[in-house]
């Protein structure tokens, strides 16, 4: 009797190291995952703070070699201390959080996108300047590493989420708590322009 039952303990040993193994490297894999996200995350955050620091130098370039009416600016100004007030870390990701984010950057963009459009209008003395041309293609620039880094990181995501929303994945995913992630989309009417040139009106 000793025998048999030491012999069903080791099977039992056995399969629990089996199962303990399998479970490891499934919770493995899922750390690896989320370690990816929030490192696209935080390329996403980091190009989204270098476009708020250039922005505010040209606002500042802008300011100190123009005589203008300073509300012109000052919808700039707002929309970029609203944006960088947002702080998102990568275990906050929701639909929500997510989508006020997505919409300070959007009032960010549009607001700069149209005073350069007025200022490159009425003001080409100004924008002939080396430094708000080196600004302005920084920027351009850095807009390009935005979309470069919000593909990327809807990317692993999308790698992260196939992983914890397959069975068996989906079982220790919910055990451990690892939650589906949040993709960045397009907010409603990101395919339409904006018309800002009534901006200038008020």
């Amino acid at each position: 009797m000793n025998k048999g039952c030491l012999g069903i303990g080791a099977v039992v040993l056995v399969i629990g190291v089996a199962l303990a193994m399998w479970a490891g490297g499934i919770y493995n894999g899922f750390v690896t995952q989320d370690e990816s996200v929030k490192n696209a995350w935080g390329n996403v955050e980091t190009d989204y703070q270098r476009r708020n620091d250039l922005i505010g130098n040209l606002v500042a370039t802008v300011q100190e070699a123009a005589e203008f009416e300073r509300g012109t600016l000052t919808d700039v100004i707002e929309a970029r201390a609203k944006a960088t007030s947002i702080n998102l870390s990568a275990d906050d990701l929701t639909a929500e959080n997510m989508a006020k984010f997505q919409q300070a950057q959007d009032e960010l963009n549009k607001a700069f996108l149209g005073r350069m459009n007025f200022l490159q209008e009425n003001y080409p003395q100004l924008t002939a300047t080396e430094q708000f041309r080196d600004l302005s293609a920084q920027i351009e620039g850095t807009e390009n590493r935005i979309n470069v880094s919000r593909n990327r990181y809807n990317e692993a995501v999308r790698e992260y989420n196939n992983v914890v929303r397959k069975v068996p994945n989906n079982i220790l995913a919910g055990i451990f708590n690892f939650d589906v992630k949040e993709p960045f989309s397009s907010v409603e009417g990101a395919d339409v322009a904006p018309d800002v040139r009534g901006e200038f009106n008020k």
